[in-house]
C-alpha cells in the first residue's frame, strides 16, 4: 500500500471514529447484541431491525473503545445499512477473511471504505477490535432468522 493511500486511510479512519455514523441507543431495535473484547476492554452494542423484505431498515450501535473498533463500526453502519440480510452476512464474512489475510488479499470493492482498516490486518491484537461491531451485526442478523 503506497504512503498516500495509507495517509487517506488513517484520515478516514479518524473522520469515522470522531463523527461515527449508525451511533445511537440500540436498544429500541428488535435484535441486539453485544460483544466485549476482553483483553483491551472495547465493547459494542448493535441493534438491527429488518424491513418487510428482509433487509436491513436500520442498524444503531453504541459502546465505547478505540478508534478503530469505533470507526470500523461506523463504516459498518453506513456500508450494510439497507443491504439485503444475506448479501450482510456475506460483506462480515468477507471483512472477517480480509482482516485474517495478514494484507495477503486486496479487498473486495464491495466492501468500499471497509477497505481502509486492510492495514489492521498486520496486528493480530487489532483484528478483534475491527471486528467487534462487525460480529455484533452478524449475531443480531443471525437472531432475526
Amino acid at each position: 500500500m503506497s504512503g498516500d493511500l495509507q495517509t487517506l486511510y488513517q484520515e478516514l479512519i479518524l473522520d469515522h471514529s470522531r463523527d461515527p455514523e449508525g451511533r445511537g441507543d440500540p436498544s429500541g431495535l428488535p435484535f441486539t447484541h453485544h460483544e466485549l473484547n476482553p483483553s483491551c476492554g472495547d465493547e459494542i452494542t448493535v441493534g438491527v431491525a429488518l424491513d418487510a423484505d428482509g433487509a436491513i431498515g436500520e442498524i444503531v450501535w453504541d459502546g465505547h473503545g478505540c478508534s478503530i473498533s469505533m470507526a470500523s463500526a461506523s463504516i459498518m453502519t453506513g456500508l450494510l445499512e439497507h443491504a439485503a440480510r444475506d448479501e450482510a452476512l456475506e460483506r462480515v464474512e468477507e471483512f472477517r477473511t480480509m482482516l485474517r489475510s495478514r494484507g495477503t488479499i486486496e479487498p473486495s470493492e464491495a466492501l468500499g471504505d471497509a477497505a481502509a482498516l486492510q492495514g489492521v490486518s498486520k496486528y493480530v491484537m487489532r483484528i478483534k477490535c475491527a471486528m467487534l461491531g462487525w460480529v455484533a451485526l452478524e449475531a443480531g442478523l443471525r437472531k432475526a432468522g
